[in-house]
C-alpha cells in the first residue's frame, strides 16, 4: 500500500474514530496524523492498521484500539516537559480490573504527597498481563490442567454425559421439536438467541421452532431484534393489511444482512400463508423491538397525527424540531450533550408520548393497530433520545436503555394482544440469555433475558445457540462491506468447546430444572463463551468475541450446531414484480 493511501486513511481514522467520539487536545489529533501505525504491527496486518479495532503483535499482545490510544494520552494532560509520572501533580492512565474480562480505564493523580485522586474514563478490555507480576493464564489450576486428548479427566467425563442426555440432530431441518415444545410447556415467552447474526442455521432453527409454537402451542407474535417501522413492513405484509407502501425501503442500512436474507424471507412468505385463511384478528404478527430508527419512528408519528388530529401534529412537528440538526448523525447529539449551553430534547419528545397517550380513547377510534404503531413509534423517539444522549457518558447505560426499552415494547405487545397472549423472541445470545449469569452482570449491565427472568420468572423460557467452525456473513467495522468470513475453531477454555468434543453434528441440551442433574451441576463451572455480533474480528478473537458465563444460569436450552454457514442475502434481481408493499422491496 502506498504513502499516500496510508496517509489517508490516518485522516479518515482521526476524523471517525478519534475526533468523532469526542477526542478534542490538537496535539493528539496531530501526533495521531502523523503516527504511522502500520510501523508497529506485522506486515500481514498492515492493511488493516487504521481499523477501529486492536490487531496482534508479538507474544500474544496486542496494539490498542486507536481510540484507546488517543483517549490515554489525551486523559495524560500533556503540557510538554513533564517527566516523572509520580511527582505532585503527575498523572497516571492505565487500565484496571480483577480479571482480562473487567477492567475500568483510570486516571489516577498525584495531588500531594499522600493524596491521589482517581476518575473513572470508562470500561475498557486489555489483552492478559503476562511475566511474573502477570494475570494467572485463564484455565490455571486444578479446573484445567489438559492431558493427552487436551482436555481434563472431569472435562471428558463431561462431555461423555452431554453425549448420553443430548437430543442430538444432523442438520436443522431434522431439529427434534416433541422433547422442547414440551419443555417450553405453557410458558408465555420464548426467546430465541442466535451466537451471530450471521448464521444460516440460527436463523433455520428458529424458524422451525417458531413455526411449531405458532402452529401447536398458538403463539400470537414474533418479536425480533430490528426496529419498529421496518418490522411494520413485514407485520404489514404477513397480516394481509391494507397499508399503502412506505417512503423508504426497509433493512436498507447496515447492518443489511441481518434480517434482508433468504432464511428471513422463507419465515416471512410461510407467515402470510398462514395468515392468509384465518381471521384478521387472529392472524399472528410480526413486531420490531430496537431503537435505531429514530427519524423513520418521527417521521411515522407525524404522518398518523396529521391523519387524525392535524392541531396535535403540529405541535408535535415543532417538538421533534429539537433534534432536527442531528438527522445526519445521531450519535453527534450524544457529543454535544454535554456542553455547558446545551439543552437537550428530552422534555419536547416525552410531551409528544404524553399527548398521544392521553388522547387514546380518541385516537382509537381510528383503529387499535394504528394507534398502536404510532404510540410505539413515539415511545421509541424518547428511548432513543436518551440512548443518543447516554451514548458517550462512561457508565453503560446506553446498553441498558436500549434492552430496556426492548423489555418494555415486548410488554407492550404482550398488552395489545390481550390476556394469555404469547410471544417468540429473535435476537442475539447476549440480549435473550439472562445477563446475571454472565460477567456482563460486573459492569453493571442488564439486558432482555434478566428483566424477562425478573418480571416473568419460570414463564420465559431461555433458548442460546453456538457453533464452531463455519462461515459467517459479517463486516471487519462498522459501516463496513459484509464478507464471507471464516470461523475460527473455538477456544478451548469455551463452552463450546466442550460441545465440540461429543462429536455431534448438532444437538438440543436442556438446562432448566428438570435437566440431568450432573450435566447441569458441571456446566455451573464459569467458562468462556464465544459472541461475534455483525462485526466479527478473527485476528482478535479472544479478545472482541469471548466472554465469561454460567450456561445453565444463562439458558434453559442450548443448541449447538458445530459447523454452520453464513445466511444467503436477498438476491435484488430475484425481488422484482413483487408488490410494493413486499418488505423485502428494492
Amino acid at each position: 500500500m502506498t504513502e499516500h493511501n496510508q496517509i489517508a486513511r490516518r485522516e479518515a481514522m482521526v476524523d471517525h474514530q478519534i475526533r468523532g467520539r469526542g477526542i478534542g487536545s490538537p496535539a493528539v489529533l496531530d501526533a495521531m496524523r502523523r503516527v504511522p501505525r502500520e510501523a508497529f504491527v506485522p506486515d500481514n496486518q498492515r492493511n488493516v492498521a487504521y481499523h477501529d479495532t486492536p490487531l496482534p503483535i508479538a507474544a500474544n499482545q496486542t496494539i490498542s484500539q486507536p481510540y484507546i490510544v488517543a483517549l490515554m494520552i489525551e486523559a495524560l494532560d500533556l503540557k510538554g516537559g513533564e517527566k516523572q509520572q509520580l511527582a505532585v501533580g503527575g498523572r497516571l492512565v492505565l487500565p484496571v480490573g480483577t480479571d482480562p474480562d473487567s477492567q475500568k480505564l483510570l486516571r489516577i493523580t498525584r495531588v500531594s504527597e499522600h493524596e491521589f485522586e482517581t476518575e473513572n474514563l470508562g470500561a475498557v478490555r486489555f489483552v492478559p498481563l503476562i511475566g511474573e507480576a502477570g494475570w494467572e493464564e485463564p484455565g490455571a489450576g486444578s479446573r484445567r490442567v489438559f492431558g493427552s486428548r487436551g482436555m481434563s479427566a472431569p472435562d471428558q467425563r463431561l462431555v461423555e454425559r452431554i453425549t448420553q442426555v443430548a437430543e442430538p440432530f444432523d442438520s436443522v431441518d431434522e431439529l427434534p421439536l416433541d422433547g422442547l415444545l414440551e419443555r417450553i410447556g405453557d410458558s408465555r415467552l420464548v426467546l430465541l438467541g442466535e451466537a451471530s447474526h450471521g448464521t444460516s442455521e440460527f436463523y433455520r432453527a428458529r424458524q422451525r421452532i417458531t413455526r411449531a409454537l405458532i402452529e401447536q402451542k398458538g403463539f400470537d407474535f414474533v418479536a425480533i431484534e430490528g426496529d419498529w417501522p421496518d418490522v411494520a413492513h413485514i407485520d404489514h405484509y404477513v397480516r394481509h393489511a391494507g397499508y399503502p407502501p412506505s417512503e423508504w425501503t426497509a433493512f436498507a442500512r447496515f447492518p443489511t444482512w441481518m434480517w434482508r436474507n433468504e432464511e428471513v424471507r422463507g419465515f416471512v412468505d410461510w407467515l402470510r400463508e398462514y395468515n392468509a385463511s384465518r381471521d384478521p384478528g387472529a392472524r399472528v404478527a410480526f413486531h420490531g423491538l430496537d431503537l435505531y430508527s429514530l427519524y423513520q419512528s418521527i417521521d411515522a408519528v407525524l404522518e398518523y397525527l396529521e391523519d387524525v388530529d392535524s392541531a396535535a401534529a403540529a405541535a408535535a412537528r415543532k417538538d421533534y424540531d429539537c433534534l432536527s440538526p442531528y438527522k445526519p448523525d445521531p450519535a453527534e447529539y450524544g457529543r454535544r450533550v454535554e456542553g455547558a449551553d446545551f439543552a437537550n430534547c428530552q422534555a419536547p419528545v416525552a410531551a409528544v408520548l404524553h399527548n398521544l397517550q392521553a388522547q387514546q380513547h380518541e385516537y382509537a377510534k381510528h383503529g387499535a393497530e394504528r394507534f398502536l404503531n404510532a404510540v410505539q413509534n413515539a415511545r421509541l423517539v424518547v428511548s432513543a433520545e436518551a440512548y443518543y444522549r447516554s451514548l458517550y457518558d462512561e457508565s453503560h447505560s446506553s446498553w441498558n436503555l436500549r434492552d430496556t426499552h426492548m423489555f418494555d415494547t415486548l410488554e407492550a405487545l404482550l398488552a395489545h394482544h390481550g390476556k394469555g397472549s404469547r410471544g417468540v423472541v429473535w435476537a442475539h445470545n447476549s440480549h435473550l440469555g439472562d445477563s446475571r449469569a454472565t460477567e456482563m452482570s460486573r459492569r453493571g449491565e442488564l439486558n432482555v433475558g434478566h428483566l424477562c427472568r425478573q418480571w416473568f420468572g419460570d414463564a420465559a423460557y431461555l433458548i442460546g445457540f453456538g457453533t464452531n467452525t463455519g462461515t459467517v456473513a459479517a463486516a471487519a467495522d462498522w459501516d463496513a462491506p459484509m464478507e464471507i468470513k471464516t470461523l475460527r475453531p473455538v477456544l478451548p477454555e469455551s463452552y463450546e468447546w466442550l460441545c465440540h468434543e461429543t462429536g455431534l453434528a448438532g444437538f438440543l441440551l436442556s438446562l432448566g430444572q428438570g435437566a440431568d442433574s450432573e450435566v447441569r451441576c458441571s456446566l455451573s463451572t464459569p467458562r468462556l463463551q464465544r459472541a461475534i455480533g455483525v462485526i466479527y474480528r478473527p485476528d482478535t478473537e479472544r479478545a472482541s468475541h469471548y466472554f465469561e458465563t454460567e450456561l445453565p444460569r444463562q439458558f434453559d436450552e442450548y443448541i449447538w450446531i458445530d459447523h454452520s454457514h453464513a445466511v444467503t442475502t436477498l438476491d435484488s434481481r430475484e425481488l422484482k414484480g413483487m408488490p410494493d408493499t413486499y418488505p423485502f422491496g428494492l
